[in-house]
């Protein structure tokens, strides 16, 4: 008895995930709203009679009801990377110059699809169950959502087939404009205030307390890209295909094209279609759709090489600007803000725009009492283009650009060439000393939990911080009787300094704030000098020979370790245990055996992944180059090497070697 009760919970929730794909998925309802709502409460019934047979992932289970009162960090296991923005066909043809030149070939096909409009989401399968979903955040980590994203009906819980054993999707979480239009109707009828647009509202949702809440919403997702260590097909299009059949909603305005003339026509036709769509886009993201070269391809500090961005004309309206003010970054980079009368610009309330520098103020000859032309730079940033002069106020006068710092009142520099001022005061300027230790704090640097940009100004206001070697030395004493600190706060904040000490070397280096060093010259210099002495001694010559390390880093890094305050401030660090230099445990993975060598590293491979394979060469002291050139000395090939690239380096001389080979080498 107990196994036909069984068999029949499994196959009463086998035909509504069924009915729910037809229904979400594929838009083609097999079974009217009444029979599907007798299934499910029959359904209900026997799992409440019969809680032995219990599942999470049961049909029953999407109307919420977890209470979530804060939401896990998770680092991601696989980074979430930015696409690089293109805003011509001309940007386009440049990024196809580009890859074709890595990939030494010119037979390269495309995926077109539609940049949806909504909040970025990871979700993690293990055996075709969903394991985990966590929001974007800042590409390294984000929240687990995972109790509110099982709502979104959408979003199988269980996969109709066989897939990928372990694997992540990603994709978009929209509010599609008729279920955002109801839910405003409900809103106003209420007499509350509407929602402003579709993708804040979205992106809110995932972080309501109450996922019962979020199964009121007609929230979607639509899903684009698949990570896992070994992935069964060749293109990204045969992958996303084989994803909508075992049960994920990839959208159907997805094309493969041959040649970039076909990206131009596939880009024209959506930039007129977009209007008729069910939900918002503000572009179309351009892929490689071959796996192989996407992998050959790689990826910059901040986005795959393999994948760009075209964002449509940017919304644009005017008003008027009521004040410049001016902003002191951390660097002493003077920046003036246009402070505007709020304008509704793609979707939100616009209030302020950059003004960039003196020369763009010039350039566009911008006043005070102007009615101005502002757009949305990449549809995030608003920024002024124009001004009306035919609604200019006859006693307009020009602007006149600060000559003295606004927070220290000390007279502003611009170098010769330079596009900004600065401010010479870089230790004794408020913003510039709190700017700093902000962004030592900061996540991608000693990433230090409990502490933000309110925190630092508090504690510097206090007098008990006026650089980022002092947060070793608070207490929980100190931090306790401070506004809006308690006991747990201060423990937080102690802790998270503490734990800050075990942030690698090449971390630390970034945290320290030199001008231009950033997050990739940071870790070339890491490895290259192991130390923070062997840096603080390095001559020019020997900072240029650094691979990527020109004239402007070297003057800066030499500038940095020439001013006392510095040293006397690395020196308490060095006291207080911060990693100053590669640890012991990673040094010992690390030898000189590829000293003075060059690598090209092209196809598919089996002992190791691209990039671990990359790591293993930097990490014996070779350098890695996505081209082949006279400078190349070994190309480790696998499979699917293209075959310009292995006639280039036969006729250059250039010995090809075997993963196998280059184990061998290196033991």
């Amino acid at each position: 008895m107990s196994d036909t009760i069984k068999d029949k919970i499994e196959s009463l929730r086998k035909e509504l995930r069924l009915h729910n794909y037809n229904y979400y998925v594929l838009d083609n309802a097999t079974i009217s709203d009444y029979d599907f709502d007798k299934k499910l409460k029959e359904l209900d019934a026997l799992e409440k009679k019969y809680p032995q047979y219990f599942d999470e992932n049961s049909p029953t289970q999407r109307v919420g009801g977890t209470i979530t009162k804060n939401f896990d960090t998770v680092v991601h296991k696989t980074r979430m990377y930015s696409l690089d923005n293109s805003y011509s066909l001309e940007d386009l043809l440049e990024w196809e110059k580009r890859i074709k030149k890595i990939l030494d070939t010119t037979e390269v096909s495309y995926t077109c699809e539609l940049k949806y409009d909504g909040a970025s989401i990871n979700l993690t399968y293990n055996n075709g169950v969903l394991e985990k979903a966590v929001t974007r955040g800042d590409g390294f980590s984000g929240d687990d959502v995972t109790e509110n994203i099982k709502t979104i009906k959408s979003i199988p819980l269980v996969l109709k087939d066989d897939f990928i054993d372990t694997f992540q999707i990603r994709g978009e979480i929209i509010l599609p404009l008729d279920g955002f239009a109801k839910m405003n109707e409900a809103r106003i009828a209420e007499g509350e205030e509407p929602y402003k647009n579709p993708r804040n509202t979205a992106s809110g949702s995932l972080k309501l307390q109450d996922s019962s809440e979020v199964a009121k919403r007609p929230l979607d997702c639509l899903l684009y890209h698949i990570v896992a260590d070994k992935i069964p097909f060749k293109t990204h299009f045969e992958t996303l295909e084989r994803a909508r059949e075992v049960g994920f909603k990839v959208p159907d305005a997805i094309e493969v094209c041959n040649s970039i003339s076909s990206v131009f026509e596939f880009i024209s036709k959506w930039d007129k279609e977009r209007y008729h769509l069910p939900y918002e886009i503000d572009g179309i993201v351009v892929k490689v759709n071959s796996l192989a070269q996407q992998e050959e391809l790689g990826y910059t500090a901040k986005a795959p090489r393999w994948a760009i961005a075209y964002k449509f004309k940017a919304a644009q309206e005017s008003t008027l600007l009521k004040e410049i003010t001016y902003q002191v970054g951390r660097t002493g980079a003077i920046t003036p803000v246009a402070n505007l009368e709020p304008v509704q610009l793609a979707g939100t309330i616009v209030k302020r725009a950059s003004l960039h520098n003196a020369d763009q103020i010039e350039k566009l000859d911008i006043r005070i009492g102007d009615t101005v032309f502002v757009e949305k730079g990449g549809e995030i940033i608003p920024k002024i283009v124009g001004v009306d002069i035919s609604k200019r106020p006859p006693n307009s006068v020009p602007t006149k650009y600060i000559t003295h710092c606004p927070d220290c009142n000390t007279a502003l520099v611009r170098a010769e060439g330079d596009a900004k001022h600065y401010c010479p005061n870089e230790y004794g300027c408020p913003t510039q000393i709190t700017g700093r230790i902000q962004h030592y704090i900061s996540r991608k640097a000693m990433n230090i939990d409990g502490m933000g940009a309110e925190t630092v100004e508090l504690l510097y206001n206090e007098g008990l911080i006026t650089n980022y070697a002092d947060l070793y030395t608070l207490t929980e004493a100190q931090i306790i009787p401070l506004e809006r600190m308690a006991e747990k706060s201060a423990q937080n904040i102690i802790r998270g300094i503490e734990k800050s000490k075990e942030v690698p070397f090449e971390k630390v280096l970034f945290a320290l704030g030199i001008r231009f060093v950033g997050e990739t010259v940071a870790k070339k210099l890491a490895r290259h000098f192991k130390s923070i002495d062997n840096l603080m001694s390095a001559s020019f010559d020997e900072l240029i020979a650094v691979e990527e390390i020109g004239d402007k880093i070297a003057e800066s890094i030499l500038n940095f370790f020439g001013n006392l305050i510095n040293i006397q401030i690395i020196d308490r660090l060095k006291a207080y245990g911060v990693q100053l230099k590669i640890s012991k445990e990673t040094l010992k993975h690390q030898t000189t055996k590829l000293s003075g060598k060059t690598f090209v590293v092209s196809g598919v491979f089996t002992l190791y992944s691209r990039n671990e394979l990359k790591k293993s060469i930097e990490d014996n002291g070779g350098k890695v180059s996505s081209a082949i050139s006279k400078k190349t000395d070994y190309i480790i090939a696998g499979e699917n090497m293209g075959p310009s690239k292995k006639e280039k380096a036969e006729k250059l001389g250039i010995p090809i070697i075997s993963e196998l080979d280059y184990k061998e080498m290196i033991q």
